[in-house]
């Protein structure tokens, strides 16, 4: 049995994940996008360096698609998920659209997670992440961002999705899948350039303020947020 600070994955995590994955892909061809590239991502060549794109975790279901129709033929990308097997399942979900995962996001793996994030940023791959993941509070961003930036002067893209019609599913994070044929508008916001070197009430006034930008137009904040 494998210990709780290790990686796990299993077949049935596998083909899950890998099923949810063509599951997403699918339904993805039914929605009406509209998509503000307001960083310019999807430019070649507008964003040299690589970047950490944030969002909230029960946004994620159509981010997939929209990277790789506008990014995956000039960039590369992985994205942060758990050691657990949700963890795998999520792994294996966006590889079907050619993005690629760290693992470990639990406390127990975090110190190795954030020195692989810090490899793959070196290395020119984009890092997304869900910084109230794994398991919230919901709309409160972690620390973990913020120090990434820091450590890989890496600028933070926010990313906000609207869906006109969606299912709200009963997880910790009110998790939301589209319903087929609505319609979808995804915001890549302007990228935010956190300073290398901050005092501690610094640090958490770019905490607050990545927060807030990431919660505009958001309208389920649960009143204790």
């Amino acid at each position: 049995m494998a210990g709780s600070s290790e990686i796990r994955e299993s077949r049935k995590s596998t083909l899950i994940g890998t099923s949810a994955g063509w599951v997403m892909k699918l339904l993805c061809a039914t929605l009406r996008f509209e998509v503000d590239d307001r960083c310019r991502i999807g430019d070649k060549g507008s964003l040299p360096e690589p970047v950490i794109y944030c969002l909230w975790h029960n946004r994620i279901f159509t981010v997939p698609r929209v990277w790789q129709k506008l990014c995956s033929a000039h960039r590369k990308a992985v994205v942060l998920t758990s050691a657990s097997h949700d963890g795998a399942m999520l792994a294996r979900a966006v590889g079907v659209f050619g993005i690629g995962s760290v693992r470990g996001s639990s406390s127990r793996r975090g110190v190795a997670a954030l020195v692989a994030l810090r490899k793959a940023l070196r290395e020119g791959v984009d890092v997304c992440l869900t910084p109230d993941g794994p398991r919230g509070p919901r709309y409160v961003l972690q620390p973990g961002a913020v120090k990434l930036a820091q450590a890989g002067q890496a600028a933070i893209i926010p990313i906000h999705v609207e869906y006109s019609s969606a299912w709200v599913l009963r997880s910790w994070d009110r998790f939301h899948v589209p319903k087929p044929f609505s319609k979808v508008r995804v915001i890549m916001d302007e990228a935010l350039a956190v300073p290398a070197e901050l005092s501690e009430s610094e640090f958490e006034d770019w905490r607050l303020r990545i927060e807030s930008i990431l919660r505009a137009g958001v309208e389920d904040i649960p009143d204790e947020a």
